[in-house]
């Protein structure tokens, strides 16, 4: 699942022409000899602009079937989508689509929808639909990333993408009567660390599941993956479109996974970055959770050794002996006592959760990964002011009412195995998955699926393995805390038609670790239909604590 700072999440292509890098092998590839290696999240609440606002240029080149299940679309528009301009080449518009797909005759919700008009008209292809993440709202990432994105598709495709349902203006969920009553129920609740902790917290996230299902209605039934899917396919329709043109980021690789699994005749280009899988992901909250943290402790200590082989120049951790030892010794300290914070905003102190909150979230980004040490190295000296306001950053927005819309989503498509009480027993084991970020996802996201009270009426459960006219492009770094490279491995594998592109890079979604290499391939794929040679591994333009990391290659 997915971010700005503070948020999850992420999109992002950089891509050119590239030879093989190498074969990619069942364990990790040797990073590039040589080369000086040197955002915060769920499965993506970040924006593709994040993304593709880092992209500077892309290489020039030159029947719709039954799906596998389907409801008829009586007394549903046929006719197009009727725009209105809202913005320099933008235009917006309100999509009535039924609340259950099997009853299009019943209650109707409306989607508000967002295109970026095509730059280059006359060489038209069609439309791109994108979905950054998150799971939640998406329009604001074509309102203020449209140019970027016209400019990866060299003009060729108008930009289209939806709040999906349940997220910002498409039927947005919303478990409390106004702000003030949201802020006073969570009343900046710090992440359970203890059991003691768990019992305090737990029954927060048993009363937020009532109030969520209070408030809603029937839409929490409604508001699934497969349900998005539907909406998907009949705007491809209102557009004009034969097939599918999508780009999915983070938990857009799950939507346009289900949707490719759906309506596999319905596809005619599709990217996947920063790879969900579909099996694990349906399989239930802990299994979900379990298979998104399982490479977050490994880029932990990448960051650690990257900041150790910089010097302390570039990373102020190093320079003291291991600073893997350091940060050992300093987490030891957390667990056992709080540190004094008494800058923080609002001033306090650092307690160990919160330590775990603001490392999770940043592992996503390396560009803030500079920072990171500098906000650990205070902390060692005795100041945890800045670990912090970091942490008080991301848990504002996290309990947020666009967090509530991720947390339906999720629920409705990942429900809970276990019921509250046994939910600290899952934390415990999630916790051995990934110590660092464990607890704060199985807390603060998905605890209340434990107790949630309604499950998606329409959930595709598999199979997986659907076979596309032409390739579906996979893509992602191998060094992704949130969504692991192995997931990427597993998806083009079972895929029956579709192009694995590694990216030897570290964060979550390829943008957040610029690569010419990916932006340039993934350019000529959606324009020309041309994959990658298989086995191909990009490198990115530069490593993390380079003082110009992001910077365009000269």
């Amino acid at each position: 699942m997915a971010h700005t700072q503070g948020r999850t999440g992420g999109l992002g292509t950089r891509f050119a022409a590239c030879p093989p890098a190498g074969m990619l092998t069942q364990e990790e590839p040797a990073l590039a000899r040589g080369t000086r290696v040197l955002r915060p999240g769920l499965v993506g609440l970040s924006a593709l602009v994040g993304t593709l606002l880092l992209i500077a240029g892309i290489a020039t080149s030159a029947a719709t079937a039954a799906p596998r299940g389907s409801a008829p679309l009586s007394g549903l528009a046929n006719s197009g989508i009727d725009w209105k301009g809202c913005g320099e080449q933008l235009e917006c518009a309100k999509v009535r689509v039924p609340l259950d797909w099997d009853k299009p005759d019943g209650r109707k919700i409306k989607l508000a929808v967002i295109r970026h008009l095509a730059s280059q008209p006359e060489e038209r292809i069609g439309s791109m639909f994108i979905n950054p993440g998150g799971p939640g709202a998406s329009i604001a990432n074509v309102r203020d990333g449209g140019k970027a994105l016209d400019a990866l598709t060299q003009g060729r495709f108008d930009i289209v993408t939806w709040d999906i349902r349940g997220s910002g203006k498409s039927a947005g969920v919303s478990c409390f009567k106004g702000e003030r009553r949201r802020s006073r129920f969570w009343d900046r609740q710090p992440i359970p660390t203890t059991k003691r902790g768990a019992r305090r917290y737990l029954p927060k996230t048993v009363a937020f599941a009532e109030r969520c299902g209070a408030l809603n209605g029937g839409l929490l039934a409604h508001i699934s993956t497969t349900d998005t899917v539907r909406d998907l396919d009949y705007l491809r329709r209102l557009v004009g479109d034969p097939e599918l043109t999508f780009y999915g980021a983070s938990f857009g690789t799950f939507l346009g996974q289900t949707y490719a699994s759906m309506f596999p005749n319905r596809v005619r280009a599709m990217v996947l970055d920063g790879v969900v899988d579909p099996r694990a992901w349906t399989a239930g909250t802990e299994a979900s959770i379990a298979s998104l943290r399982g490479d977050t402790d490994r880029v932990f200590e990448k960051f650690q050794s990257l900041c150790e082989s910089v010097g302390p120049a570039d990373c102020a951790l190093a320079g003291h002996g291991s600073v893997a030892r350091r940060v050992s010794r300093l987490l030891r300290r957390l667990r056992r006592g709080p540190l004094a914070a008494p800058s923080a905003s609002p001033p306090g102190r650092l307690t160990y959760g919160e330590t775990l909150t603001a490392i999770t979230l940043a592992l996503d980004t390396p560009a803030v990964w500079p920072r990171l040490a500098e906000d650990l190295e205070a902390a060692v000296d005795g100041d945890g002011s800045s670990l912090a306001t970091r942490a008080g950053e991301g848990l504002a927005d996290l309990y947020s009412v666009e967090s509530e819309q991720t947390r339906a989503i999720v629920c409705a498509d990942s429900p809970a195995r276990q019921g509250p009480r046994a939910w600290p027993s899952a934390v415990d084991r999630l916790t051995d998955v990934s110590r660092i970020g464990g607890p704060p996802y199985a807390w603060w996201l998905w605890a209340a699926c434990a107790s949630w009270p309604v499950h998606g009426a329409d959930r595709y459960e598999g199979p997986w393995d659907a076979e596309t006219k032409n390739p579906i492009l996979v893509l992602g770094p191998r060094f992704d805390p949130s969504t692991p490279f192995g997931n990427a491995r597993r998806v083009a594998r079972r895929l029956g038609n579709a192009v694995l592109l590694a990216q030897d890079g570290y964060g979550h979604l390829s943008s957040a670790d610029p690569s010419t290499c990916v932006r340039d391939a993934a350019g000529r794929y959606l324009v020309d239909l041309v994959t990658p040679p298989r086995g191909t591994v990009c490198p990115s333009d530069r490593v993390p604590f380079d003082p110009e990391f992001g910077e365009p290659i000269p």
